[in-house]
C-alpha cells in the first residue's frame, strides 16, 4: 500500500493528521496489509510534529502488526529529522513499564513495606538516641524549636480542632436520640455521647486532623529541605539532621494532640449537649447531671492514652516521608500524600489495638 503525505505536516495541522492517521491504522489493521510504502516526494513541509506522526506509524506498523515499512522520496534534512524523532519514540517505548501481574504487585507492596519499616526504624531510633543525649546534656535541649512547633501544630490547629468536634457532637447526639427516642430512652443520649467522644471520638478524629494537617506540612516542609540540599548542609556543619529538625517536631506532637485531644473532647460535649437541648428539650442541668453519672475519670483517661502514641505515630511518619524526598516536585507530591496516608492508617490500627487492650484488661 502506498502513503504519500502532500501538504504541511506541521503542528497546526497536528490534531487533523493524527485523526487521519488513526483511521488509516485502523483500516490497515482490517485489511491486514502486511507491507506499506511512505513517499515523501510531495511533502510541502514537515516539523517535529509531522515527523513524530509519520515515526509513529512506522512504530506501531512494525511493532504491534509486524509489517513491513518502505521509505521513498526523503531528502536529506527530512531524513535527519526523522530519524531523530524515530530515535525518541524508540526510547520512550522500550522505557515504557510492563504489564505487571497481581503476584509482582503484592510482591512490590511487601519488599516497600519492608523499606518503609526499615526508614522508620532509623528514624525512631536516631530520635531515641537524640532524647537520650539530651537527657545526659539538658543545655543542648532546643526548647525554641520545640516550642515553635508547638505552637504551630497545637496552638494553630486549636480553631478547626474545636469546631470539627462541636460539629461531630452534635450530629452524634442527634443521630443517637433519633434512634433511642422509639425506645422512650432518650435520656441515654448522654451516656452514648459521654462514652464515645471521651474514649474513641475525640482523640481518632483529633488524630486524623493532625495527621492531615501537620503532619503533611512536616512531610513537605522536610521535603523542600532535602529539595534545596538543606540537610546535607546542616551535617556538613556538623549537625545532626535528627537533632535539628525530626525531634523538636515529634515532641511538639506528643505534647499538642493530648491537650488538642482534651479540647476535642470538650467541644463534642458541648455540641451534643446544644444539640439535645434544643432537639429533644433536655437542658444543660439534666444533661451534665446525666453526665456524671455514665462517666469517671477512666473514661476520659483511656482517651487520653491513646494520644502520645498516635503523635509519635504520625510524626515519624512525617518526618520519614520528609527525609526520602528525591530533588523533584514529583517526589515532593508523592511523600506528601503518602505521609498523610500512611498516618492515618497506622492511627486507626493504634486505635483498635488500643480498644482491643482495654476490652482484654476490661478498662
Amino acid at each position: 500500500m502506498l502513503l504519500r503525505p502532500v501538504g504541511r505536516w506541521v503542528i497546526d495541522q497536528a490534531r487533523e493528521l493524527d485523526r487521519g492517521l488513526a483511521e488509516l491504522i485502523a483500516a490497515l489493521r482490517q485489511r491486514q496489509t502486511q507491507q506499506i510504502v511512505i513517499d515523501l516526494a510531495d511533502l510541502g513541509a514537515l516539523d517535529t510534529a509531522g515527523a513524530f506522526l509519520l515515526a509513529r506509524l512506522e512504530y506501531q506498523f512494525i511493532s504491534q502488526d509486524g509489517g513491513k515499512v518502505a521509505w521513498h522520496g526523503v531528502d536529506k534534512r527530512n531524513r535527519a529529522l526523522l530519524e531523530r524523532v524515530r530515535d525518541v519514540i524508540a526510547v520512550e517505548m522500550d522505557h515504557r513499564p510492563p504489564r505487571s501481574t497481581i503476584l509482582e504487585d503484592v510482591g512490590e507492596t511487601v519488599l516497600s513495606v519492608g523499606a518503609d519499616a526499615r526508614r522508620l526504624l532509623l528514624i525512631l531510633g536516631g530520635t531515641v538516641r537524640e532524647l537520650g543525649s539530651i537527657i545526659a546534656r539538658p543545655r543542648t535541649f532546643r526548647a525554641s524549636a520545640v516550642a515553635r512547633q508547638l505552637e504551630v501544630t497545637g496552638v494553630r490547629a486549636v480553631p478547626i480542632v474545636c469546631v470539627m468536634s462541636l460539629l461531630i457532637g452534635g450530629i452524634v447526639a442527634q443521630q443517637g436520640a433519633f434512634q433511642l427516642q422509639f425506645f422512650g430512652a432518650t435520656i441515654f443520649t448522654v451516656d452514648l455521647v459521654g462514652i464515645l467522644a471521651l474514649r474513641e471520638v475525640a482523640p481518632l478524629l483529633t488524630a486524623i486532623m493532625v495527621a492531615g494537617r501537620s503532619g503533611s506540612a512536616i512531610t513537605a516542609e522536610l521535603g523542600s529541605m532535602r529539595m534545596r540540599e538543606e540537610i546535607d548542609a546542616l551535617r556538613v556543619m556538623g549537625l545532626d539532621p535528627v537533632n535539628v529538625l525530626v525531634l523538636p517536631r515529634v515532641l511538639a506532637l506528643i505534647i499538642a494532640l493530648p491537650l488538642l485531644s482534651f479540647l476535642a473532647g470538650i467541644a463534642t460535649l458541648l455540641g451534643a449537649m446544644l444539640t439535645l437541648w434544643l432537639y429533644v428539650e433536655i437542658p444543660p442541668v439534666a444533661f451534665i447531671q446525666r453526665l456524671q453519672e455514665a462517666i469517671d475519670f477512666s473514661t476520659f483517661f483511656s482517651g487520653l492514652l491513646k494520644a502520645p502514641f498516635m503523635a509519635l505515630i504520625i510524626g515519624l511518619i512525617a518526618c520519614t516521608e520528609g527525609m526520602a524526598v528525591r530533588g523533584s516536585a514529583e517526589s515532593l507530591g508523592r511523600h506528601t500524600t503518602a505521609s498523610v496516608v500512611k498516618a492515618i492508617f497506622m492511627v486507626i490500627v493504634v486505635d483498635g489495638i488500643f480498644a482491643m487492650f482495654y476490652g482484654a484488661i476490661g478498662f
